[in-house]
């Protein structure tokens, strides 16, 4: 009988360790629309989401830059995410949004903006239900995306929040366009 309890013990003890390391395993992703297609990024990058309001418009600075934002006292910028990725921009509608993040620029964390058209849900993925991102076919750039999402029947594309919205990237490519005006 003894024997038999050990035995059962071990199982559980099993069972429980393979349940923590499936719950280890799952990510969950905040899910948001850019011209009707859905994107995806790990959640700890987030720090919230708001509602759009009044962006301040910065003049010469390039077109994915949409503007600033007063954040409790700070200023934020705004990046246009569809221009970011090569898309058309679209008119601010009722469920447009800005997410904020922050981001390690040198030594400090930095809070930046970036618009999209709706934000979606938080799913969780196991690392089962991502996939490598196609090296070529997309008309986003391969170090933006981080994966493939399966959810249902369909494909989210997981962006690589930190190369997409690169503060250093983002500071070369307005150098550069303020040269050439």
């Amino acid at each position: 009988m003894a024997e038999e309890q050990v035995a059962i013990i071990e199982q559980t003890d099993s069972i429980d360790e393979g349940i923590s390391e499936v719950s280890e395993a799952v990510t969950k992703y905040l899910t948001f629309l850019i011209n009707s297609e859905t994107y995806g990024s790990d959640v700890d990058r987030i720090k919230e989401i708001i509602e759009y309001s009044s962006v301040t418009r910065v003049p010469l600075t390039p077109k994915y830059l949409r503007g600033v934002i007063n954040l409790r006292g700070n200023v934020v910028p705004v990046i246009d995410l569809a221009v970011r990725l090569g898309k058309e921009t679209n008119k601010v509608g009722k469920r447009t949004c800005i997410i904020i993040m922050e981001m390690q620029s040198d030594d400090e964390m930095v809070e930046i903006g970036f618009v999209v058209d709706e934000v979606d849900e938080v799913m969780d993925l196991t690392e089962e239900q991502i996939a490598m991102a196609p090296q070529f076919g997309t008309d986003i750039r391969p170090d933006f995306i981080s994966g493939m999402g399966k959810l249902y029947d369909r494909f989210v594309v997981l962006l690589q929040l930190e190369e997409v919205l690169s503060i250093n990237e983002l500071s070369e490519l307005v150098d550069i366009e303020s040269n050439r005006r």
